[in-house]
């Protein structure tokens, strides 16, 4: 699994042409689902990215996490960020799960990052998705 973090002012998902989702300060998470992943995968990294340090304290050290703040998250499901891209000049996708297990994995890490009791919006799994944010810093990690 490999999850794309970003710390953002705000940031919003639309398709065709609607905003369906849309945060205020926190993290956008771009998220890739591979093959050999389970639910003990989701229930890590979500844990991880919500207790994720990345927020400044009073002395502006990255010390606080989204739940420290009470900040806002929005998980997109990205397949493309599961391509092999050691040879060639076209990615390989052969490690990105299937759609129809995918989903369901996607769909129980936003209902696990939903249970920190924080504001949790997510994309629209398999959709043309267009992802407008203002990045904070910017900061941005790879878990």
């Amino acid at each position: 699994m490999i999850a794309l973090l970003q710390r953002v002012l705000k940031a919003k998902v639309i398709v065709d042409g609607e905003v369906i989702a849309k945060i205020d300060k926190g993290i956008l998470v771009f998220l890739g689902i591979e093959k050999s992943d389970t639910k003990k995968h989701i229930d890590k990294i979500i844990s991880k990215i919500i207790k994720y340090r990345i927020f400044p304290d009073s002395d502006d050290k990255m010390n606080l996490s989204l739940l420290d703040c009470r900040l806002d998250l929005l998980l997109v499901p990205q397949f493309t960020l599961t391509a092999d891209t050691k040879k060639g000049n076209r990615p390989s996708f052969t490690n990105a799960m299937h759609p129809g297990e995918s989903i369901k994995l996607f769909n129980e890490a936003v209902n696990v990052a939903k249970s920190y009791d924080i504001n949790v919006k997510s994309g629209k799994f398999q959709s043309d998705m267009k992802v407008d944010l203002i990045n904070d810093g910017p900061v941005t990690f790879i878990l």
